[in-house]
């Protein structure tokens, strides 16, 4: 029986990798320099937005071993795929409405991460708790973000910095953890040739 192309695991999970890394590096950048123009930041999270949605489906659709980090990224990708078109479109005087989707987005997706990781422990995988305590931490980040507990800007940029360093986290601890990809895996259908067999009473 022919193997499954391991061709989109690794696109997904290594998509998963880059994204959260220059998720990481982007929310410290905004920590440590809190003042870039909204248009600028606007920019920035239309295309990472758009470039996650495409990879979450890709990783969707791609079957990995677990099928625990990518079962919820079919409606989550295209989310993040229609934020990110919007988020282009209006990019001036875009901060509020940035901040509350962003938020509840990285709120859900904490949620739907509470799940994975505890399928992950009746798995039997190890790092289980890893994801769970990020998990944990982004949805907290991104709850505060949502409610915005200040107008100043440079608050609001820095609270924006942490939560998309807390997602990049959660997102490299599940790509690293719980995706799995085995060379010679076997694809889900059998094909079986049924043919009837008439017995003579």
């Amino acid at each position: 029986m022919k193997s499954r192309s391991v061709v989109p695991m690794k696109v997904a999970k290594y998509g998963y990798i880059a994204i959260s890394v220059v998720f990481c590096l982007m929310g410290v950048a905004l920590i440590a320099f809190p003042a870039p123009s909204a248009q600028t930041i606007a920019i920035f999270f239309g295309v990472s937005m758009l470039v996650f949605g495409a990879v979450r489906l890709v990783g969707y659709f791609s079957k990995d071993l677990f099928r625990l980090a990518f079962q919820y990224d079919l409606q989550f990708g295209i989310l993040l795929m229609l934020l990110g078109i919007i988020t282009l479109l209006k990019p001036d005087n875009v901060m509020n409405f940035l901040c509350i989707s962003m938020g509840i987005c990285i709120l859900v997706d904490s949620l739907f991460k509470v799940g994975t990781a505890m399928d992950a422990r009746r798995f039997g995988i190890r790092q289980w708790w890893l994801t769970m305590v990020m998990a944990i931490v982004a949805g907290a980040a991104g709850l505060l973000l949502a409610f915005r507990p200040s107008e100043a800007v440079e608050v609001i940029v820095t609270l924006l910095g942490i939560s998309l360093l807390c997602e990049g986290i959660l997102n490299l601890s599940v790509a690293v953890s719980l995706v799995k990809i085995v060379k010679h895996q076997k694809p889900d259908v059998i094909d079986v040739e049924y043919c009837d067999v008439w017995e003579d009473n």
